[in-house]
């Protein structure tokens, strides 16, 4: 059995704690908070979860494998660095840290201590984004031309006042950094390396310091473009996460709440057929995502738990989650100087 401390026990460690007890070979077996009444909500009773105030003892307990970071984003770093050096594995939460120095520090620390680390992109194990990378794989779309990533959601005034951190530009917490910058990882992860970043972002309607609203042109090394939007004003509430690829002999969109949809499918001018198949094939599992978290983490946590026993690394290295960071503050940086491009190598 793999054992799992989660530390932070915020909005997203309910999710954190699905996974771990749906994944068969783990359990979790501590939680932490700086508040001891959140830790103990999500502990909900059991006496067979630990509650710890100070990470730093947790990470002291020898029985613990996995460690979930689920806390405020500027603490990524420092926490998972110390988990590293304790001889834990990492599960981390989008964004991997809020600076590249910081990204490369956890990175070095990972490889200094020979752990498994992971960043949680879990839209990555959606069943129409694998059966997309797959026929990518394959050769099937030929050229790529272009490619488009949009996260058309509803964050209001009630959302950013829930934490002290939300929105301000302390945290780096705008609309990019923490809800975009999973579909900007779908993107590279289908479409390559980054090679020049050209954005735009505002901020509307609330009371926030940082953006809600981005968009950025993105020109990949192998001379296909992309295009990203996201959106945090899309009244009245989440519209849909899409992802669209084009190329020379092929076409997908993937739509729904999480890219979690195959709206398109089209790989000749006679594709109805095979569309209609595929379709048929992921309507039943992923038809509607319950919520715009996806299917859950279960699927992060099995890769970790599986990568662990067969010794490989996870599908989610922490290098794309520095590719995906990097292109985020290349937005940024554009947009502080009238759009101008942003060159990454």
């Amino acid at each position: 059995m793999i054992n799992f401390g989660i530390i932070g026990c915020g909005r997203i460690s309910p999710f954190h704690k699905a996974g771990i007890l749906e994944t068969n070979g783990a359990q979790l077996t501590t939680v932490c908070d700086v508040v001891e009444q959140k830790a103990r909500e999500l502990v909900n009773g059991s006496e067979n979860i630990t509650v710890y105030t100070d990470y730093k003892e947790l990470l002291q307990d020898p029985s613990i494998h996995v460690v979930n970071i689920c806390t405020e984003h500027h603490l990524h770093a420092e926490i998972a660095i110390a988990a590293m050096d304790a001889g834990k594995h990492v599960i981390i939460e989008k964004p991997i840290a809020l600076t590249l120095k910081d990204a490369d520090r956890m990175i070095e620390a990972q490889k200094r201590n020979k752990v498994k680390a992971t960043i949680v992109f879990q839209n990555r194990f959606n069943q129409a984004v694998m059966v997309t990378r797959k026929a990518l794989e394959e050769g099937r779309f030929g050229e790529m031309s272009h490619g488009v990533g949009s996260v058309r959601w509803y964050r209001d005034q009630s959302y950013y006042s829930q934490d002290p951190w939300r929105g301000k530009t302390t945290h780096k917490d705008g609309f990019l950094m923490n809800q975009t910058i999973h579909t900007i990882d779908l993107l590279i992860w289908m479409m390559g390396p980054v090679k020049k970043v050209s954005g735009n972002i505002k901020t509307k309607f609330f009371d926030i310091e940082m953006e809600n609203v981005g968009t950025a042109t993105l020109e990949f090394e192998n001379g296909t473009i992309g295009l990203i939007e996201g959106a945090g004003t899309v009244f009245p509430s989440d519209l849909e996460g899409s992802l669209s690829l084009f190329g020379a002999k092929g076409t997908v969109v993937l739509s729904g709440a999480a890219a979690n949809k195959i709206e398109t499918w089209r790989f000749s001018k006679d594709y109805q057929n095979e569309q209609a198949e595929v379709l048929n094939q992921i309507r039943h599992q992923e038809e509607n995502a319950p919520t715009v978290y996806g299917f859950g983490h279960e699927k992060v946590v099995q890769d970790m738990v599986e990568a662990i026993r067969h010794d490989r690394n996870p599908i989610t290295s922490l290098v794309d989650g520095r590719n995906a960071l990097e292109v985020v503050l290349a937005i940024y940086d554009s947009a502080k100087n009238d759009g101008n491009a942003v060159y990454l190598r």
